[in-house]
């Protein structure tokens, strides 16, 4: 099952001086708009949403863990290449379950367009860092510009990792800074 965890440490970063990960090859374009997690179903190992959207067939593994896990966040997240369901459960400290799965631009647009849903926009930029680990750092748009945060996913909670010096503090664990969090206060 560890396939369906994600471990995470999360930072702010200083954008004031000097940012290097926007010299990295790699950039993308992203809008995420949070769904009503309440409204997920299963129909056997088919996986709906508001009872009217049939979405993905889920691995008898991913049931398992949707029927065992409450309280999920879920989203729907669009880029330039691919657009990606995912239910994120509870987390603790910086590990949570995750599933997820590619779906159709069309669906997704029908369910973006069904109702208004929280939503953040963002620049993630993929900046490697001296030891290897890929940094994912997000510059923040909307009413949230010029907040930056950078996180990056560990194979272990005890892994081992060099920290850049444009880091500033961390907030892994710390749910106000979840970017579903971040999504509400840019609708209220």
């Amino acid at each position: 099952m560890s396939e369906y965890v994600e471990i995470e440490r999360r930072f702010f970063v200083d954008g004031r001086n000097a940012r290097p990960w926007r010299e990295s090859e790699h950039r993308s374009e992203i809008a995420q708009h949070y769904l009503d997690s309440s409204l997920f179903k299963n129909n056997g190992n088919e996986l709906c949403y508001a009872g009217t959207f049939a979405l993905v067939q889920m691995k008898n593994e991913e049931k398992a863990l949707f029927e065992a896990t409450e309280d999920w966040t879920s989203r729907i997240r669009f880029t330039q290449d691919s657009v990606t369901l995912t239910l994120k459960g509870k987390r603790t400290h910086a590990s949570a379950t995750e599933l997820e799965w590619n779906i159709s631009l069309e669906l997704a647009e029908e369910i973006i367009n069904s109702k208004r849903h929280p939503s953040i926009t963002k620049t993630r930029y993929h900046w490697k860092g001296k030891d290897g680990m890929v940094w994912e750092v997000d510059e923040f748009e909307g009413g949230l510009a010029g907040l930056v945060l950078a996180e990056i996913e560990l194979p272990n909670i005890d892994h081992h990792v060099t920290l850049p010096e444009w880091l500033g503090v961390e907030l892994t664990g710390l749910h106000q800074w979840s970017n579903s969090t971040l999504a509400l206060t840019e609708v209220s």
